[in-house]
C-alpha cells in the first residue's frame, strides 16, 4: 500500500501533523510519499525527510494507493482537482476552519490508518462539474463545489441568460450566478441562499447572486442536463471561477456550458458519518440557540 501525502504548508505547525502522520505510517510499514511542491516553498522540514521522498504531484497520484489532503478544505480542493486524472481516492485530515470535507483530525490519525490497513473503509463519489466557454473551448473548467459566472472587476450587474438542455429558463440581471455540485450546496451556493443539497443526490443547483428581481430564484435541476449561461457585460471580460481558486476571464459576451463530469471526486471514510450530524455539528444548522441561551428573560 502507498499513501500520498499533500500538505498546506501555509498552515502553522503542520509539519507536525506531518511528522506524525508519517511516524504513525512507518510504524505500520506503510510506505508513503510526499508532494514535491512543498519543497519549492523552502520550507527547513522538508529537510527532514529523504528526497526520494518527494514525487511531482503527477507521479505521486499515480503511484498513490490512496492521497492524504492535510488543510482546510481549500487544500482538499486543490488535491482533488490534481486527482482528477487519476481518480485516486482521498483522504482529508482537517488542519483549518471549517473541515467539511475532512472526516478526520490531528486525534483520529490512529483511527485512519487502523481502518486503511484492515480495509474497514468504504469510497463515497462525489458528483463534480466540467464546463467550456464557446469562444475558448480548450480552457476547461472543472469543479467539486462550483463554478461560479460573475461580473468580474465590472462594478455593475450583468445580464444572464439561462438555458437547461438548449430550454430557455430566465434573461435576468444581477451580479452573477452559482453552479454548484450537492457538496458545493454548503458553501458559496448556501451564502446566496441556495438549498443544502444532499450529496447522495444526483442534481445541479442554480443560485443567482444578488439578482434584481424578487422572482428570481434559486433552481434545481437533474444531474444528467446540460446548463448553457450567456452572461453579457458592458465591461469586456465575464468572470468565471471554479471552486473558488481557478480563475477564467472570458470575453463579453460570453457563453459558458456546464455539465456533470465523469471524472468524480472519491472520498474515503472509515465509518458511516451521518451527513445531518455533520450538518448540525459544522454549520450548526436546525439548531435552536436560544435552546442553549443563559438570558434571563429566558
Amino acid at each position: 500500500m502507498v499513501i500520498g501525502i499533500i500538505p498546506n504548508i501555509s498552515k502553522p505547525k503542520i509539519w507536525d501533523v506531518v511528522r506524525t502522520l508519517i511516524k504513525k505510517l512507518e510504524e505500520e510499514q506503510i510506505e508513503y510519499f510526499i508532494g514535491k511542491k512543498i519543497k519549492g516553498g523552502g520550507s527547513k522540514h522538508t529537510k527532514e525527510f529523504p528526497d526520494e521522498k518527494f514525487l511531482d504531484n503527477e507521479k505521486l497520484f499515480e503511484v498513490s494507493d490512496f492521497v492524504v489532503s492535510i488543510g482546510g478544505d481549500g487544500t482538499m480542493l486543490t488535491t482533488a482537482y490534481s486527482a482528477r486524472l487519476t481518480q485516486t481516492p482521498l483522504i482529508g485530515i482537517n488542519y483549518g476552519k471549517l473541515g467539511f470535507l475532512a472526516e478526520f483530525d490531528i486525534n483520529s490519525i490512529d483511527d485512519l490508518i487502523t481502518g486503511i490497513k484492515n480495509k474497514k473503509y468504504y469510497i463515497e463519489e462525489r458528483m463534480a462539474l466540467e464546463g467550456y466557454c464557446e469562444d475558448d473551448a480548450d480552457n476547461e473548467l472543472y469543479a467539486i463545489n462550483d463554478i461560479v459566472i460573475d461580473r468580474g472587476r465590472w462594478p455593475k450587474m450583468i445580464e444572464l441568460t439561462v438555458k437547461a438542455d438548449g430550454e430557455y429558463v430566465s434573461t435576468f440581471s444581477a451580479d452573477g450566478i452559482v453552479i454548484a455540485t450537492p457538496t458545493g450546496s454548503t458553501g458559496y451556493s448556501l451564502s446566496t441562499g441556495g438549498p443544502i443539497v444532499s450529496p447522495k443526490t444526483d442534481v445541479i443547483t442554480l443560485s443567482p447572486v444578488s439578482p434584481h428581481t424578487l422572482t428570481m430564484r434559486p433552481l434545481v435541476l437533474a444531474g444528467y442536463q446540460k446548463i448553457t449561461v450567456t452572461a453579457r457585460s458592458p465591461h469586456k471580460n465575464i468572470q468565471v471561477i471554479c471552486d473558488g481558486q481557478r480563475v477564467n476571464f472570458f470575453k463579453s459576451p460570453a457563453t459558458v456550458h456546464v455539465y456533470k463530469s465523469d471524472k468524480m471526486l472519491k472520498l474515503v471514510h472509515t465509518s458511516e458519518k451521518n451527513y445531518f450530524e455533520i450538518l448540525r455539528k459544522k454549520l450548526f444548522w436546525g439548531l435552536d440557540i436560544r435552546a442553549n441561551s443563559n438570558n434571563n428573560g429566558e
